[in-house]
């Protein structure tokens, strides 16, 4: 499926920075991207236990209230010690008393591998779908995943949710001690819009 110059496409997130990386992704291709904001858009609920499968039910819900191509992500990290979680619910740990804390969700992962008693190196991988539905029923779905090791304590400041205690292979720097350059280079949303560029954008 080609994606031609001066599409729109609905990025179906609330995330003005998500938005703004794939406004940035697309622009050298002259296609144009809104959000579920724009529209005034709920969010669906996430049941599927994929990234694939969550991923699809937004693109549809988007596509389906606005009749435009609708392009989701659903991303999370999967830890080899405790058996792939948190997975689809990589968000979810991150909530409690006062709202979302990625500190609380990273302290709550490096806990259950001490728990385990989890050999080192404590190898983890980040996941990303991307899943396009079109208005004529057409759909793309691609997948990245970047591997690595976690580590404590955690380093840096940039980047967001659990990059501060994951370490790519191959890399001395975490995820949040990165430029957005450097992480984007290498990062699983990346390696995941690369094989959508190339389905689609080639």
């Amino acid at each position: 499926m080609k994606i031609a110059a001066g599409t729109r496409i609905l990025i179906a997130t609330h995330n003005a920075g998500k938005l703004q990386e794939f406004a940035d992704l697309f622009a050298p291709y002259g296609i144009a991207v809104c959000s579920n904001t724009d529209f005034g858009l709920g969010e669906p609920v996430e049941s599927e236990n994929t990234f694939i499968g969550n991923a699809r039910i937004k693109a549809q819900a988007a596509m389906q209230a606005t009749g435009l191509p609708a392009l989701a992500d659903d991303s999370g990290i999967m830890i080899d010690a405790l058996g792939g979680a948190p997975g689809v619910r990589t968000a979810d740990w991150a909530e409690g008393p006062g709202g979302r804390d990625f500190d609380r969700a990273m302290r709550r992962a490096w806990d259950a591998l001490e728990f385990v008693r989890a050999p080192e190196p404590r190898r983890a991988a980040f996941c990303c779908a991307l899943v396009l539905v079109t208005p004529d029923e057409g759909e793309v779905v691609v997948e990245g995943r970047v591997e690595g090791r976690l580590i404590w304590p955690v380093r840096g400041t940039g980047g967001h949710g659990y990059d501060p205690m994951f370490q790519p292979d191959g890399q001395y720097l975490t995820f949040a001690e990165m430029t957005a350059a450097q992480k984007n280079q290498i990062s699983h949303r990346a390696r995941a819009f690369a094989k959508f560029r190339a389905l689609c954008l080639g």
